[in-house]
Order: structure tokens, then sequence, then C-alpha cells
């Protein structure tokens, strides 16, 4: 019983050597004496140690690999392992992750520790021959394969020539330790080898790339952990069979193909096909499809490269491309440079091999190191493509704000890349902003500047013309609200040199050009710092401050500003009424018959006779007459308007626009001043003649009724120029007033005094919406020309009073006549009176009442009729609610003045006794 596990051992010892042979011999085609080298490749293989380490905790692997790396000096590595370790276990993607680590760290391991640490053997090591458990699993992976021809050739040689063959590593570990940014420096080489002690050779370099190739269950990551199969006699060639030949292709002629793909060349096996836009190899090689997908995956550097190369080729001759789009070539060309180093570390790297004679082993440049090395530089390029795409057609700041697009990206290696091209493409613009805000300079030959000049605008119409936002190309990092400040920034300065002959230099100009041109990153940064917006902010309250004060102190903008006031709104009351007093006469005139001389010799009278001569001299000089345009008819109150001259930096403000506008609120001021000077000497008349004609009792009806419809037209009036004067007028200059003190800049300023021309225009019912009528109300312009017709009836009821009061005055005077004559008859001793003369008198008094008083009593009828239509209607519209409610002051104080409808139940009591009813007006006692 107890030899028969020994036989039983020893049985299986011999079937599994024999069926390991019989493997051998069956996979590689030799006979049982060739393939002995095979054979002891497989003993070694499988008697490696496959046990689980005792340190399978991930923490403690990881640990241990980081202090390994400080002990050896390595201190940034291990600063890189453990950040990269840290984004591995937040990705999930792999599970066994402590076994993967621990694979790299024995991996790092000399050989010499292997060949000591000899465990037990592994299940696989059962029944192979002694000699099959003397090296572990991780030293047989780490040596090249061996073919008959070199058996002889020692590990630690083959080791030592794999160490000496690559020429990458010295080129990529400087790069990256001496540039803070991994800029351009990430297009070289991810994995490096290096040469150590005689027979020991140890891998080593970012463990980032070898962590990124296996979570992404990359084939590169296999390049240093698996052995590579060899067929043939020689490791690294691949058979092609083609219909009727079979011929290989060494992997050595692939990877020269590759570096010449790399650099936008067709190979002799690796040809560019146009119909699908990519690299192929031959179709008629027969390369096994996982080599075609690896080789393809490796020509996209190729493709990749020469879009970017095309585009940077055929923009740099482009004249008309711009400042900015240079920036971006030459950005694109400076990461195509680093790519050259690559390109050119390969070669090198390939020449070396040819010249010492390595071949294709497994210590030199491989299509799976190729994956490796062009990892990061692929990433990098397909970035610079992405962009190339999105950049054409473009210029300037939209050129800018389309890279800027891809600054939210996730991935820090390529959000590092974008930063640093923004950084360069915004030089110009950042440059050009710098002297637009500081020097008001405007060098924008190609038109990629979002401020534009208009070289044919003059000086007068500087600030409203001649500049302008170029709004396609605001970039997106600069908000509109900051577009808009650095147009008014450099306005102002342009203004202030050109039209105030001001040349003080701005303040902070010289800290300010002293800057590198790297901070241009300010403006796409504005989430991490305010450096921008402080710089932008400070320039333009300082100008906008500076521009204020030069025009309030040297040109005296408030006193012209108040002139305006004064006389073309007729604020200067006293002015106004003596120069109607003096024009009065002229003013009554046909519109032909004035001339212009006669009523500028009028305006100076008025001046010089008022408070108006203690103006200021140039505010003086600047008041003129003006007459309208003449329509037939036209009396001189027609056509009269006052006049205000502006010249100069005045002029941005009071331009010819508004000045037009001005005149307009004149003539309609000027109109209702008129019906207010009509309507006093209406009444003076009335009261001199109510005392003069109350010998005549007949005419006391009619005096009545002129009284009446007087007083209905002076409360009219007087509650217009009210709303005029203090509800559209004052209140509307309180407001300019306090927005002019609180501007920051001279557009507020401009803005605030085309809000108050609207606002009187729109109040007054002068503006252009006040020019229809919708269905059956009456709009503003309806109330307006009801507005215009009473001034017209008030005019009329004058001229008819006047008429009345001298036919009245020639009846008393021919009444008088009498009574005077009759009392010098008495006198004389005569007859007072015959039959003939009182019949005469008689005659007389029965014409004039037959004709003078119906005709007047007529003519007042009509009129009061008229004016009752005129005055109704208005009040109609504001009580239904179809006007707005900035004319609803007149009808606050029609309700609430009891006067004016007393005097109207007067003379209509039913009428105007229903209305009160229906406006609920209580009635007052004793009106009938």
């Amino acid at each position: 019983m107890s030899s028969r596990p020994s036989s039983r051992g020893s049985g299986d010892s011999g079937t599994a050597q024999l069926l390991l042979r019989k493997l051998c011999c069956k996979i590689t085609g030799l006979s049982e004496n060739d393939v002995q080298p095979y054979l002891q490749r497989a003993y070694t293989v499988l008697g490696s140690n496959y046990s689980t380490p005792a340190e399978s905790d991930e923490f403690q692997v990881s640990e241990r690999i980081r202090r390994r790396l400080v002990r050896r000096g390595r201190e940034k590595d291990a600063i890189t392992f453990a950040e990269l370790h840290r984004k591995l276990q937040s990705q999930g993607l792999v599970k066994n992750r402590w076994a993967i680590l621990y694979l790299l760290m024995s991996l790092s391991e000399s050989e010499s520790k292997y060949s000591k640490d000899k465990a037990s053997s592994s299940l696989f090591s059962r029944g192979l021959p002694s000699y099959a458990t003397s090296t572990p699993f991780n030293a047989a992976a780490r040596r090249p394969l061996s073919t008959p021809s070199d058996h002889g050739k020692s590990i630690s040689q083959m080791s030592s020539n794999t160490s000496a063959s690559s020429g990458i590593s010295s080129i990529h570990s400087g790069a990256r330790s001496n540039d803070p940014t991994p800029v351009p420096q990430s297009f070289l080489p991810s994995t490096t080898f290096e040469a150590v002690d005689g027979d020991r050779s140890r891998r080593h370099g970012p463990m980032s790339r070898l962590v990124g190739a296996i979570s992404r269950n990359d084939p590169a990551s296999d390049t240093a952990l698996v052995p590579r199969s060899g067929r043939g006699h020689s490791a690294g060639v691949i058979k092609v069979q083609g219909e009727n030949t079979s011929f290989e292709i060494p992997e050595s002629e692939l990877v020269k193909d590759l570096v010449y793909v790399f650099q936008g060349i067709e190979g002799k096996w690796i040809k560019f096909d146009v119909s699908k836009d990519a690299y192929k190899v031959d179709a008629q090689a027969g390369i096994p499809k996982a080599i075609r997908q690896l080789v393809s995956k490796l020509a996209e550097c190729g493709w990749l490269f020469n879009k970017v190369k095309n585009y940077v080729e055929t923009r740099s001759a482009d004249k008309t491309f711009g400042l900015v789009g240079q920036s971006f070539c030459a950005a694109l060309q400076q990461e195509l440079t680093e790519y050259y180093r690559l390109v050119a570390v390969l070669e090198s790297q390939l020449q070396e091999e040819l010249d010492q004679g390595i071949g294709m082993s497994n210590a030199g440049v491989t299509l799976r190191r190729l994956v490796v090395w062009t990892f990061d530089p692929l990433i990098r390029l397909k970035s610079l493509a992405a962009m190339v795409d999105v950049c054409k057609g473009k210029k300037g700041g939209a050129l800018a704000s389309a890279i800027y697009s891809y600054m939210q990206h996730g991935d820090p290696f390529v959000k590092s890349l974008i930063k640093h091209i923004l950084t360069m493409v915004s030089q110009p613009i950042y440059a050009t902003l710098l002297r637009w805000i500081y020097d008001g300079e405007l060098e924008d030959t190609h038109d990629e500047f979002f401020v534009a000049a208009d070289p044919t605008v003059k000086n007068d119409k500087l600030w409203h013309d001649k500049y302008s936002l170029r709004k396609s190309m605001i970039p997106t990092f600069i908000t509109t609200e900051q577009a808009k400040r650095i147009l008014l920034t450099g306005k102002s300065i342009n203004y202030l040199r050109q039209v105030c002959q001001d040349r003080s230099p701005t303040k902070g100009r010289e800290a300010a050009m002293a800057l590198d041109m790297s901070q241009a990153e300010w403006m796409f940064t504005q989430d991490l710092s305010n450096n921008f917006l402080d710089m932008i902010d400070t320039v333009y309250k300082e100008t906008s401050r500076h521009l204020l004060d030069v025009l309030h102190a040297k040109y005296k903008f408030m006193d012209h500003l108040k002139a305006m006031r004064r006389y073309l709104l007729l604020g200067q009351g006293d002015f106004i009424r003596h120069l109607m007093d003096l024009l009065e006469e002229d003013l009554a005139k046909p519109a032909s018959n004035l001339y212009l001389h006669n009523l500028t010799g009028i305006l100076e009278t008025a001046i010089r006779g008022t408070n108006a001569q203690f103006d200021d001299s140039d505010i003086l000089k600047r008041l003129d007459v003006r007459l309208l345009e003449v329509s037939p008819g036209d009396t001189g109150w027609d056509v009269f308007s006052l006049d205000y001259h502006v010249d100069g930096p005045i002029r941005t403000v009071f331009t010819p626009e508004c000045m037009i506008m001005y005149l307009r609120v004149f003539n309609f001021l000027w109109r209702a001043k008129r019906m207010e000077y009509v309507l006093s000497l209406i009444w003076k008349n009335q009261i001199f003649n109510a005392k003069l004609l109350q010998t005549i009792p007949e005419l006391s009806k009619i005096l009545h009724q002129c009284h009446m419809l007087g007083s209905e037209m002076v409360h009219f009036i007087q509650q217009t120029q009210y709303y005029i004067s203090f509800e559209v007028l004052e209140c509307s200059w309180h407001e300019l007033l306090s927005k002019v003190r609180e501007a920051e800049d001279l557009d507020c300023v401009i803005a605030a005094h085309e809000t108050f021309l609207d606002t009187i225009i729109t109040r007054c019912l002068l503006d252009e919406q006040s020019r229809s009528e919708t269905g059956e109300y009456i709009t503003y312009q309806g109330i307006l020309t009801q507005l215009r017709t009473i001034f017209d009836l008030i005019i009329d009821f004058q001229q008819a009073q006047d008429s009345f009061y001298q036919m009245a005055q020639q009846e008393l005077m021919a009444r008088q006549h009498f009574i005077k004559m009759q009392k010098q008859r008495t006198n004389q001793g005569d007859w007072g009176l015959t039959e003939e003369m009182e019949e005469e008198e008689r005659k007389r008094r029965v014409e004039f009442l037959k004709t003078v008083i119906p005709s007047t009593r007529a003519k007042l009828v009509v009129l009061a009729q008229s004016y009752q239509d005129m005055v109704g209607v208005p009040l109609h519209s504001l009580t239904d609610g179809s006007v707005s409610k900035q004319f609803k002051y007149i009808r606050g104080n029609f309700r609430n003045d009891y006067s004016l409808l007393v005097c109207k139940l007067l003379e209509f009591p039913c009428k105007y006794t229903v209305y009160l009813q229906i406006h609920n007006i209580p009635i007052v006692k004793g009106t009938g």
C-alpha cells in the first residue's frame, strides 16, 4: 500500500512530462530532439510560484511601493504614484487592484531577489522535474524568448542589451522633471527602460501610464508582462500568406512603416486609403486581424498629424487670418514640434537597434510599446484635431470663443492643453484691449477685435456713430456688460482727445503696460480670479469720471442744460411774459410779413429788461429766434420759435434730433402760454367793459354769457398749464437732475436726457403714438386735436368779444352823445328832444338790438356749444378709460373743482346734472 502512491506519482510524473513534450511538439512543429529548449521553457513557466502573496491588502501593497520609491530617492515618482493610485480607486473599473499592484511591484524587483524567494511549488509544479521549479514565474516572464540559435546566451546578457537599447528615458524623464506644466512634454513616451548593474534590468517610469493602460484593458499593458511568442526561426516575425506564395513580414518593417506614418508619409505596407480617409495595411498581406487593428490604431496618430499640419500650413499662408489666427497656428506648431521630438526619438531608437543588430527582440521597439508611447500624443492630437474642426472659418474673438468652449473638459490633461493654447490665442486680444482702454488706439487691420471703428465719421458724431460693438467677435469669456464698459472706456479717451482737446494720461497706464502678456489668461479665468474685472472697472470709472468732470467744469454742461429749461421750456416766466408783450403787435401780422432781424432785436430787448440779463454771456449769445416753415394763412404766432445754438462737446448731448424735440415742445408750450396771455386780456376787457356798459341793460345777458364762457376757458387753461408745468415739466426735470448727478459715464447722461425729452413729449401728447385713432375711442392725438381746437376757439372768442365790445362801445358813445345833446338843448332853453329826434334815436336803438345783440348772442352760443363739445369729449374719454393715466391729472382737477361745473349748471342745468349724477359728483346747493 505504501508503494502505490509513489508509483502513482511516478506514473503521473511520466504522463505529465510526456503530455507536455507532445504539446510542445504539436505547437512548434519540431521533432522531439529539437523541441528540448521549448520544453525546458515550459517546465520553467509551469514550475513558477503561483501562490497567493501574503500581503493581499491593497493598502499595504501601495504603501510598500511608495516607501520603496522613497528609499531609492524618487520622491516625485512616489507622489505621482499616490495620485494615480487614488484616481484608479475612484474609477472602479478594475476589481483586483491589489493583484495588479503586487504584479507591478514584483516586476520592479531584481532577479536576485526572485532567486532567493523560493517558496513551496504550486499545483502546476507537481510531477515536473526538479529543475522546473527553480525560477519564479515573474522572472521567467521578464526573460525574452530564446531561439535555438541564441539559446546559449545568458539571461543577464539579454537583459543588459534590453536596457541599453532604450534611448527615450533620458529625454522623457528630463522633460517631465524640469517642466512644471506637462503641456508640450507629454508627447514623449510614457514607458522607459534603464540599464542597471550588469545583469540586472529594472523597468521604471510614470506609473500613471501603466495603471491607465491596465484600467482601460489596453493590449499595451501586456507589453512587458507576457512574453511574445516566437514563430519560425526568429521572434517578431509575422507570417503572411498570399494566393500562391507564403512570405513573412518582420514586425520591424511594420514599426518602420508606422514611424513614417506618424509623419504623414506612406510606408511600404501601410498606405493611405482616400476612399476611407484612413491609413490601411496592404489588403494583400495576410496579417492577422488583431495586428491590423493595432496598426490602424497606431496609424491614427499620422492621420491626426496630417489634419493639424495641413490646417497650420493653409492658415499660416493666409494673410487675412489675423493675429489671433496666427497665434493659434503658432500654438499648434509648437505642439507639433513636441510631437516631432517623439518621432525623432523613435527613429533614433530604430537606428540604434539596426546598428547593434538587435533585431525585433523583446528589447526593441514593438507595436505594443508604440501603443504605450503614443497614448498621450494620441489624446493630444485628438484634442488639436477637434479644435481645428471647430475653428474652421472663424477668426478673432469668434475663434477664441470656439477654443474656450473646450475649457470645461473634465480631463485635466486635456484642460491644461486647451489652457495653454487659449493663453497664446488670447494674447493678441489682450494686447489690443490694453491699448484700447489705456490709449484709445485701435489697431485691428483684420477686424478681429470686438470694438469696431468707422473712420469716415467726423468728430461731431464721434460718440454716437464712430465706435460700436462687433457682437460676433465678443469672446464668450467676456460678458456683454464688460464689453460695453471696454467700448465706453476707449471711446471716452478718444472723445477727450479729439473733441475736448484733453490729452491727460490715463491713470494706471504704466503699470498695466508693464504686465506680461501671459496675464491674458485673466480674461478666461474670471471664475478663479477678479484681476481682469477689477482692471476693467477701475480704468472705466477713472476715465468716465474724468470725462464728466471736463464737461461740467470746462464746458459748463449743467449751465446749458438749465438754459434749455428756462428758455425753450418757458421756465423763465418774467422773460417769456415780457417777450410776449413786445411781440404781440408783430406776431399778429401775417407770417410772410415778419423779418428775422426785427424779431432778434425784440429778443435782445426782452433779455435786457428781465432777469435773463444776468445769465452767462456765452449762454445769451446762443439764444436766438427761429421762424418755422410758413403755411398759407399762418400768423406770426404760428411760425415764431426760440432757438439755442449748440456746438463742441455739448452737441453730443444736445443732438440735432434732441433740438427738434425741444422745438416741438416749445411750440406746444408757446401756444398754451399764448392762450393764457389771451385769456388774461379777455378778462381785463370783461372787467373794464362790465362797468362801462352797465348803463345799457340790454347787454347784461350777453355780458353774463361772455363772463361764463371766459371763466370756463380760464379754468381749463389754468388746469392745463398746471398739468404741463408741474406734473410734466417739473417732475421730469427733477428726475433728470437726479440721474445726471448719479451718472457714471456720458452714456448715462445722454440716456437720462433722452428719457426726459421722451417723457415730456409723451405727456404733452406730441409723440408718434398719438397720431392715430383706434375704434370709437379717441387716442392722445385725438385729445391733442381737441386742445388745439379749444385754443382756436379761445382766439375766436377773443375776436368775437372784441368785436362785440367795439360795437357796444359805439352804441354807448351814441347814447352818451344823445344824452349830452339833450342836456345842451335844455340848457339853451330849447326843448330837449323833438319827435323826429326821438324817433331817430328809437329806430337806431331798435336796429342795434335787432342786429348786434342777436348776432353776437348767436356767435357766443355757437362758441359755447363748440367749446362744451371739445371739452366734453376728452372728459368722456378720460372717464371711460380709453386714454392712459398720463392725462388724468386734468380729469382729477375737473372732478374736484366744482366751480366750473356750477357755472355750467347755470347755463345747461339738465345736461350737467345728469353728468354729475353719472360720475357721482355731489351737487352744490343753489346751483339749480
